[in-house]
């Protein structure tokens, strides 16, 4: 142990130890030079755990003082366990009755045993110590609680007891043993048991009463009380028990039987035995009265309606029909068909073909809704009695819509040899209606639902594209800065999922000098008659503008032809075909794009190398359209606005 500290030196230091009295220790002086001295404690002693844990000792140091001083301290022992105490059975043999009737897994008895050592040396393991197969097969133990239970039933009539040696053991090697005697007693635990020597069924329904429909025979494994028995059936049947000889019955019929009544019986034989408790059996059989052929099969519905999406997988199946027959054997044998349609133009046999034995439907080829929504036809189920008895039902078929179909622009019309042109004032303001594309889509529903896009453009910012109507307007008014010739690449998307879409190229001439009214958008429930006051208006101030700009115009005319011949040079070479904007053509709402055709001609010179335009009067629908003709002209567009 360490020695004390004594801050005094020589024989004022640290001179003797001592031990407080104990039984297992004593105190060692050691020299450790330098006038120093080191306790060591040593046994004197065995020391027991169990009766005593732990041992504090006081440890006092002395120094050689005249008046000695000392100072102390406590030393607290800690007895270590060993494995010196061998497991022990509460008692050297148990003895316990079991019921044969317990249930698997339920607790036959509980042995325990203790250690006195504790730690690994205290945890006890208990187990089967030389026992039998039986024993095994039937009994187990938890290896720590110590509890037998039932591993396989108990049965009395086999074996009436079992010696069961068990043993404990703890962590070491140290164990015990001890013994358990069971006792199986004996209870009413067998039920009686039927076996049946024949059963008869279907049985005619105009068969002679007392016949016979079952022969079987009653037993019981239990002795005495417990294997007399008592055998009957339900009063409410038409069937009678007969008794032939001993725990041998006869199950014969009261009368003559009638299917339309009810075709089947069930009849539940009961078993019971005297024992105490009472067990019992009970068996049911099912006898069927033969049937004859006296019911036509009868559909689950009257008709039914399928849907099968476009565009489907051939053989692909597209539904079933089911028909039920009240009737039994080959008399509910069910067997369907395709009736004839008498839809001339309905080549059935090449749409739709049955599975004859289940009623499964199947699409001979891939449907397509744009060339047949809808039809139907009948089916029928035919039994296999003699004679046949047949139904029908109705089968309709509505083919779903799939977006199979791009969208189709119908204006501007596409010709790569004489792409079409629309015109475009210089002066034109923000929100002018150059044009309109006008698309369908052959599909239906969300799938034909159409939004149109601006993908691309000359001059990006100058030309937007309402996405509902298809209307292409201006978003800004034009400068001498912007090109004359503009492309724009419009995209028409339907609504479908995936969606599907096609493009449209429109080239716009930018020219000046011709000045056209600016169109409004139509709103949402404004009268015909509004629109058209409105237009006559725009129109009648921008005739009298123009008529005013012509005086300007004759003195200038000179100049700007100089100054444009440039310009012209490059516009000289465009082709402006001859295109009409069909008046009668609605947007999506079912309203007209405007609400009145105009119509307004323009007459390129050939004379001159800039283009001289002329504005006219608006022509209405029931008027011719006005020619302008001048001399060495060369070329002339009519457009229509509606």
């Amino acid at each position: 142990m360490d020695n004390a500290q004594d801050l005094d030196v020589g024989i004022n230091g640290v001179q003797n130890y001592t031990i407080s009295p104990n039984p297992y220790f004593y105190l060692k002086l050691k020299d450790g030079g330098k006038g120093r001295k080191y306790p060591e404690l040593v046994l004197d002693g065995p020391l027991d755990r169990e009766r005593e844990p732990s041992v504090s000792l006081i440890l006092t140091a002395t120094d050689g003082g005249s008046l000695p001083r000392s100072a102390t301290a406590l030393i607290q022992v800690v007895v270590v366990d060993v494995n010196d105490n061998a497991p022990k059975f509460e008692r050297t043999l148990y003895e316990v009755q079991v019921p044969e009737n317990s249930p698997v897994d339920s607790l036959v008895i509980k042995v325990s045993a203790t250690d006195l050592d504790t730690g690994m040396n205290g945890e006890i393991s208990y187990s089967f110590s030389h026992v039998s197969r039986d024993v095994r097969k039937t009994f187990k133990i938890h290896p720590t609680s110590g509890e037998v239970h039932l591993k396989a039933p108990l049965d009395f009539e086999v074996i009436q007891s079992y010696t069961i040696n068990v043993q404990d053991k703890d962590g070491g090697s140290l164990s015990g043993k001890s013994a358990i005697i069971v006792q199986v007693t004996d209870v009413n635990d067998n039920p009686p048991e039927i076996v049946f020597t024949s059963v008869i069924s279907p049985i005619p329904e105009n068969g002679l009463s007392e016949m016979v429909v079952a022969v079987f025979s009653v037993r019981d494994q239990d002795s005495g009380d417990n294997s007399r028995m008592m055998c009957s059936i339900p009063d409410n049947l038409p069937f009678l028990l007969k008794p032939t000889f001993k725990n041998f019955y006869t199950l014969v019929t009261e009368s003559s039987l009638d299917r339309e009544s009810r075709a089947e019986y069930n009849i539940t034989i009961t078993v019971t035995d005297l024992g105490t408790p009472r067990l019992t059996t009970q068996h049911t059989i099912t006898v069927q009265v033969s049937d004859v052929n006296d019911n036509a099969p009868a559909f689950t519905q009257t008709s039914y309606t399928l849907f099968v999406q476009e565009n489907n997988s051939p053989a692909l199946h597209i539904g079933t029909i089911s028909a039920t027959d009240s009737d039994s054997g080959s008399n509910a044998h069910i067997t369907y068909s395709l009736l004839p349609t008498h839809d001339p133009q309905l080549a059935l046999s090449s749409l739709i073909s049955i599975n004859a034995d289940n009623g499964q439907l199947f699409a001979l080829r891939a449907l397509d809704y744009e060339a047949l929504q809808t039809f139907e036809f009948r089916v029928g189920a035919t039994d296999q009695g003699l004679p046949a008895l047949s139904s029908q039902a109705l089968v309709r078929v509505l083919v779903l819509d799939a977006n199979d179909n791009d969208p189709f622009v119908l204006y501007p019309t596409q010709n790569a040899s004489a792409p079409c042109t629309e015109l475009l004032p210089r002066a034109a303001e923000p929100g002018y209606l150059v044009t309109k594309v006008v698309a369908v889509d052959r599909d239906s529903g969300q799938n034909a639902w159409l939004s149109f896009q601006l993908l691309k453009a000359t001059e990006p910012g100058l030309f937007t594209v309402w996405a509902h109507n298809g209307e292409v307007r201006t978003s800004r008014l034009l400068s001498e800065r912007d090109a004359p010739k503009h492309r724009l690449l419009l995209l028409v998307k339907d609504n479908g999922d995936p969606p599907r879409s096609a493009s449209v190229t429109l080239h716009v001439l930018v020219v000046d000098g011709f000045s056209q009214p600016y169109l409004p958008l139509p709103e949402v429930g404004q009268e015909p008659a509004q629109d058209e006051d409105a237009l006559t208006l725009y129109l009648v101030i921008a005739l009298a503008s123009v008529s005013s700009l012509f005086f300007l115009s004759v003195l200038l005319f000179v100049g700007v032809r100089l100054c444009r011949r440039a310009r012209a040079a490059s516009l000289g070479g465009c082709s402006v075909p001859e295109a009409h904007f069909p008046g009668h053509l609605m947007d999506f709402s079912g309203r007209e794009t405007l609400s009145q055709s105009y119509q307004y001609e323009v007459c390129l010179t050939g004379v001159s190398d800039t283009k001289d335009f002329q504005f006219l009067k608006p022509v209405s629908p029931d008027h011719q359209v006005v020619t302008c003709v001048e001399e060495n002209s060369t070329s002339m567009n009519g457009f229509g606005y509606n």
